[in-house]
């Protein structure tokens, strides 16, 4: 047990402490917010889409992703939005969210060609090779042929429906021929 002044002198030291440091007051606090006097004042707000593309870029999707959906107040849901939504959405792995803001972007900016290459991206990416290649024939259409990945995108589609339509007996028309005693055989018809 310590002994009633050692208690006092410890009390008296932390009294001396408390009342040195600096108080702050409505004096030296300015503007509306209160914040500290020499605080520098932000004319501008950050734009919510600019933030989530550099997140985007630092792979940091889920931090873009909340970035996009504060921005939405300001903005409301644009075509931007809604594809930097999808966007993220894709790089996350959820391609379902991804896919159905891409297509309400797409169908608010017709003319939207990054919304429309990443629609045919998340439709690669779910096999709808026959979506993906419209997605990324009208984007490369809506692009001039300017965007060298859009290109490549268009060219990948191109041979997914090739190579899916080789490999997939739905799409392709066979005959079943009957050899005897039970045997057919499948013939691919032209």
């Amino acid at each position: 047990m310590s002994s009633p002044g050692a208690m006092g002198a410890i009390l008296i030291a932390a009294l001396a402490a408390l009342s040195a440091c600096e108080t702050l007051d409505r004096d030296t606090l300015s503007g509306d917010n209160l914040a500290p006097s020499g605080t520098p004042e932000l004319d501008e707000v950050v734009d919510g889409l600019v933030v989530g593309h550099r997140l985007m870029a630092a792979g940091e999707y889920e931090l873009a992703l909340k970035s996009y959906t504060r921005e939405i107040n300001n903005q409301g849901l644009s075509a931007d939005i809604l594809s930097a939504i999808g966007s993220a959405n894709l790089k996350l792995g959820r391609l379902k969210q991804a896919r159905k803001f891409l297509e309400q972007s797409t169908e608010q900016d017709p003319d939207f060609v990054p919304a429309w290459n990443n629609l045919g991206v998340v439709q690669t990416s779910l096999k709808d090779y026959v979506g993906a290649h419209q997605s990324f024939r009208a984007a490369f259409a809506l692009d001039n042929g300017a965007s060298e990945e859009v290109w490549q995108n268009l060219l990948l589609a191109i041979n997914n429906l090739k190579n899916n339509e080789a490999a997939d007996p739905d799409q392709t028309n066979f005959d079943l021929v009957r050899r005897g005693n039970g045997r057919y055989l499948l013939l691919e018809t032209p």
